[in-house]
């Protein structure tokens, strides 16, 4: 068989595979031209999820009539300047959002194309190409700026066609394109309408966090931290939700690289890496994330989208997104995202066969108990509370058995975020009065966050301090289990735990950590092997310390069912205001909720 030629049609129906996947492919090529074109508004009208018709209306630049023919020609772009077309240029130094010239060519030759633009001063004018075919060639009324229109896409490519996913689908593919593009650029007033409805509108902004928070979920502004690191030329900014203000899925992680959203696995990652230990694994943060970087350290032109980029020094880049993050998320302190639930009153019942007290005015005067109320007799309840007692007792055993003061009156609600502590429920949640609510806490969540954190800060000044048993524990494990123990006891060491292979199947505990006090050794050595099973391919050497360090937290924290001294309450509540990340416990899980005053009210009927 003979080589030839392909004909030019054919030609650009290959480069459109390449570029035009499915409508957001096309509606993200023709919306950044109009971002390069220097656009302060951009429009976007679809039919049937983009299928049927995509329509981009922008006031930018324009083009004259022979710069209109020379768009839809292949390899022809007006983003790359002069002194990178000749033969010593350097292609990688892109600063627009692209310059592949098969875009609107290769729509051509796939749907019905038709750009209409006008300079500001002069006349306008329209052409249209027919799945490759020119069609009309004239002049058009149209108000200054350019718009673009794509009609019936792959309908005569029905080979494409048939594996384009329903309208609704493809819809929420191109309000997501149109969501990054307008994150990327707050000076730009964006507006979507699908099959007559408005889906997006958002006016010029201020700032990229005023504009992530209108385009993503409003709440988010309440719930996250700015983000600003700078370091060898590399710029990092954007907003980053709470660990506890997590989704199911990771379709909140919107990522920019020069202004160019991007899905690149190396910030992936290091998003994952840097929120590690501080949500739950099967949960994903709320970022987003605009790293500037000079455009020689980064080649944008990996695919043919431009939905991926290399990064001369990806190391540089990983360690930048993972200490920024880090460093605003320890700024946070022991913020969390929750509120109260707005259907509080639902949530609570009267006791059944106990009629409600009716109070008078509130001024001060008696309340009228009804009789059958007042006669009758009940069970006597351990509240943790004795009635005509100035004093509240707490525990079943007394103070003095304990080895603390008896009773010393409780410092003002209005010197401590977390309030005052009050008292213990169920023995595992610590009730406390705030001066602007009721605050409950998770102590074994909080104090796994705070042994955690203890651990990591000794960690970061050489090694945790280790306490030696009296009788080292022989601690009985498979033969694998027992090889990854004895593969990272190096490591384990640093943590204050030391131990030794025993035999093929056993290992020896001589030593734990000191923070984690009298625990349990051989509960501890095997949870540890358990994690190194699960994820010690997976994580790099950083994330395989803080999993090992997430796990004897958990063995060190104050177990739910031990009963807490009112000094061991407020000193936990103390500690949980200057901790980081005390917000959350090691499993991504809050450590404490508050009630606020007026739900408060709520519950009686006070509001």
């Amino acid at each position: 068989m003979s080589i030839r030629r392909l004909p030019s049609h054919l030609v650009n129906r290959i480069a459109a595979g390449e570029v035009v996947e499915r409508p957001a492919s096309a509606l993200k090529e023709l919306v950044e031209n109009a971002i390069d074109s220097g656009a302060t508004r951009i429009a976007v009208v679809l039919a049937a999820g983009g299928i049927e018709r995509i329509e981009v209306a922008d006031d930018g630049c324009g083009m004259a009539p022979p710069e209109i023919a020379l768009a839809l020609e292949r390899h022809a772009t007006s983003k790359l300047p002069e002194s990178l077309l000749g033969e010593n240029g350097d292609i990688d130094r892109v600063a627009t959002l692209g310059f592949r010239g098969e875009a609107l060519p290769s729509i051509a030759s796939v749907a019905r194309l038709t750009i209409e633009s006008r300079p500001s001063g002069a006349e306008g004018w329209a052409r249209t190409i027919d799945n490759g075919v020119l069609d009309r060639d004239g002049p058009a009324a149209l108000p200054p700026g350019t718009r673009v229109v794509a009609e019936a896409l792959f309908a005569q490519v029905p080979a494409r066609r048939k594996f384009l996913r329903s309208a609704r689908s493809e819809y929420a593919a191109c309000l997501d394109v149109v969501r990054r593009l307008a994150m990327a650029r707050p000076d730009i007033a964006f507006s979507l309408e699908h099959d007559g409805r408005r889906a997006l509108s958002v006016a010029a902004a201020d700032s990229r966090p005023a504009r992530v928070a209108a385009l993503t979920d409003r709440a988010l502004a309440d719930n996250s931290v700015a983000i600003d690191l700078e370091r060898d030329g590399h710029v990092l900014g954007g907003v980053a939700g709470l660990p506890t203000f997590h989704r199911g899925v990771a379709d909140h992680q919107y990522l920019f690289v020069n202004g160019r959203p991007v899905r690149d696995r190396l910030l992936i990652g290091a998003i994952r890496g840097a929120y590690a230990e501080m949500m739950p694994r099967d949960r994903h943060a709320v970022v987003a994330l605009f790293l500037d970087v000079p455009p020689s350290e980064v080649d944008v032109n990996v695919h043919p989208a431009k939905t991926e980029v290399r990064f001369r020094d990806p190391a540089l880049v990983r360690a930048m997104i993972v200490s920024g993050l880090r460093r605003a998320l320890d700024a946070a302190g022991h913020r969390v995202a929750h509120s109260a639930p707005t259907d509080i009153m639902a949530l609570w019942r009267p006791e059944p066969g106990v009629p409600a007290l009716t109070p008078t005015d509130g001024a001060g005067a008696s309340i009228d108990v009804p009789t059958s109320v007042a006669s009758a007799t009940y069970p006597p309840a351990d509240h943790g509370f004795r009635l005509n007692d100035q004093r509240p007792t707490f525990f079943a055993a007394p103070p003095a058995a304990r080895g603390v003061p008896d009773w010393t009156p409780p410092p003002a609600t209005s010197q401590f975020p977390l309030g005052v502590a009050r008292g213990q429920v169920a023995k595992t949640y610590i009730v406390a009065e705030a001066e602007d609510g009721l605050v409950l806490v998770d102590q074994h969540a909080a104090h796994e966050r705070l042994v955690l954190e203890r651990m990591r800060a000794a960690l970061a000044g050489g090694r945790v301090a280790s306490q030696a048993l009296l009788i080292p524990e022989v601690v009985e494990l498979d033969e694998p289990a027992c090889d990854r123990l004895e593969a990272r006891a190096t490591e384990l060491t640093e943590f204050g735990l030391e131990l030794e292979r025993f035999g093929a199947r056993a290992m020896l505990v001589r030593a734990t950590p000191a923070l984690l006090g009298s625990g349990d050794p051989r509960g501890l050595v095997t949870d540890l092997a358990d994690e190194l099973a699960a994820y010690d391919e997976a994580l790099s050497l950083r994330e395989r310390l803080d999993a090992i360090a997430g796990t004897m937290a958990c063995h060190g924290s104050v177990r739910a069912g031990r009963v807490l001294s009112p000094a061991e309450m407020n000193a936990l509540l103390r500690e949980m205001e200057v901790t980081p990340h005390s917000g959350q416990c090691n499993h991504g899980r809050p450590t404490w909720v508050k009630l606020d005053l007026k739900s408060v009210a709520k519950l009686f009927g006070r509001a």
